[in-house]
């Protein structure tokens, strides 16, 4: 088994040299550095170790509360004693108040050191900023403290058996009574809906106000926790799942369970969409960890398993073989890319002046990242042959895990779809218009200033189309070539390294999808 090591300098020259962080006002280079270190460290140290284990003991549902595999609150406890739960926090309410920057690069090695655990945590700085943003004075007071300090845990009730991506379904209702509201209904799918490594959970749940005609228009959303409504809320199962064992998926129903309104009255979805859109990005930094991660377990295995003989006849390892050679190179190249294209998005989030190229980018990362680490993880199977489908070298456990980063939080069919649609009409065109000048700003390339001529082609065709759905995935997949192409042209012109010139050649000269030939001949 190849241990886990945080891929911190890989990390660290994404965003100090290609991702356009030195640009901004309040950007600590060596602050960062310190504090990635710091939390490889601990991961490496404390959370990595329980994941294989974790992954085999799974958790239990018995009398109806959940049990984490074992060491999971001893680890959590030094997590939260850490304070690493407030790690953007703001300081006023006892947290480190740091960056989306920082934030991402710690995100990216807890889901690469133990994907199950951080489902479990790292939905807490979305309801952190859901609350400042949204929630009373009171509401802030009461929970980001506890949630900073990691007393409490926080879920994202969205999902009912009648509604999945379509949340016009859900009917789970919220109805005010004398002394406050109260919320009966079902949800599906909740990561951490019950867990025993924090004293209490707050449930953030989207609930009807309004009469189901109203669809998403007559949601709210809501507050309720574990610590003041036990009694009415019941964990019904926990889900079996091909990978994520130690993440327990909750059935949850709430029966009278009182609650606080957050925000106003019909908009909760917009309120939601604060944690969704964190989620989202995060999402993206799983697939970019799984690809990494893959990447490292093959590379290891590969530069030592001896197999088969050199031209001169000496004996040969995996990565002596060119069709080897081959897949580590896609694996290093949809790592590398699929990080810059992560950060460069953070950056532009943190930069405020563009916001609707924000929006525009960000299902192209959730789509592009989470695919780049699945693919890598099937390529870490197939160079580990037999080793890689038996669950001693963890490659499985990885391809396992990262499968559903393209189905949750939006399947990836979804951000394609909104991409070739509102994606390209909102604010007038913004997004696409601050994506066309964006690719310019990262490279000079003339391949790949040709394919962004290809897309502007394609982005004609999607806009005077009666039905661009049919063409939402091919549009979806050249606008993300072309941003990959152009990010790894940032990245080959930034860095000295001589495999980097070698891995953009390969990413420049690897086959286009099928998709640009589709809207070269239209």
């Amino acid at each position: 088994m190849t241990p886990f090591s945080a891929p911190v300098d890989d990390i660290l020259f994404s965003l100090n040299h290609v991702s356009g962080a030195d640009a901004l006002p309040d950007w600590d280079a060596d602050l960062a550095g310190e504090i990635l270190g710091h939390f490889a460290a601990f991961a490496e140290g404390v959370i990595a170790p329980i994941d294989e284990s974790g992954d085999a003991q799974g958790c239990r549902l018995e009398n109806g509360k959940v049990t984490m595999p074992d060491g999971f609150a001893a680890a959590y406890q030094d997590l939260a004693e850490g304070g690493w739960q407030g790690l953007s926090a703001p300081e006023a309410f006892g947290g480190m108040e740091q960056g989306h920057l920082i934030a991402a690069a710690i995100s990216e090695v807890f889901s690469g050191a133990n994907h199950a655990m951080s489902m479990v945590c790292n939905l807490v700085p979305g309801a952190i900023a859901t609350l400042m943003r949204f929630g009373t004075e009171a509401q802030k007071q009461n929970w980001i403290p506890r949630l900073a300090a990691g007393e409490a845990l926080s879920t994202m009730a969205l999902t009912e058996p009648g509604a999945g991506s379509d949340l016009s379904g859900i009917r789970s209702k919220a109805e005010q009574t004398d002394t406050g509201w109260t919320l009966s209904g079902e949800k599906i799918f909740i990561s951490g809906g019950d867990q025993d490594m924090s004293d209490d959970i707050l449930h953030l749940v989207l609930a009807r106000t309004g009469s189901r005609e109203e669809g998403v228009k007559g949601l709210s959303l809501f507050l309720t926790s574990k610590s003041q409504a036990a009694e009415t809320i019941t964990i019904t199962r926990i889900e079996e799942k091909l990978g994520l064992h130690a993440s327990p998926t909750c059935q949850m129903a709430f029966q009278d369970t009182p609650a606080e309104l957050v925000g106003e009255l019909g908009a909760g979805l917009a309120a939601m969409f604060t944690v969704m859109n964190h989620a989202r990005i995060d999402v993206s930094l799983q697939g970019v960890a799984h690809a990494s991660r893959a990447y490292a377990i093959a590379k290891t295995y590969a530069d030592e398993r001896v197999q088969g003989r050199k031209p001169n006849g000496a004996p040969a390892v995996l990565s002596d073989h060119a069709d080897v050679q081959r897949m580590l190179t896609e694996q290093r190249s949809l790592a590398l890319g699929a990080r810059a294209m992560a950060h460069i998005t953070l950056v532009e989030l943190e930069k405020k002046d563009r916001p609707a190229l924000v929006d525009f980018l960000t299902p192209l990362c959730k789509v592009f990242c989470t695919e780049a680490g699945i693919r890598s993880a099937d390529l870490g199977i197939q160079i580990l042959g037999g080793y890689g489908y038996l669950t001693e070298y963890r490659v499985a456990q990885t391809w396992r895990d990262a499968r559903i980063t393209s189905i949750y939080e939006g399947a990836n069919a979804i951000h394609e779809l909104a991409t070739a649609t509102r994606g390209l009409k909102t604010r007038g065109g913004a997004g696409p218009d601050g994506f066309d000048a964006l690719i310019g700003e990262l490279t000079d390339n003339a391949d790949i200033l040709a394919l962004r001529d290809t897309w502007r082609n394609a982005r004609a065709t999607m806009e005077s189309a009666t039905d661009p759905s049919a063409l939402a995935h091919d549009f979806t997949h050249l606008t993300c070539e072309l941003f990959f192409r152009a990010v790894w042209s940032r990245l080959a012109s930034v860095s000295d390294q001589q495999d980097m010139a070698a891995l953009f050649s390969y990413v420049a000269n690897r086959p286009l999808p099928v998709s640009v030939t589709h809207f070269q001949a239209a």
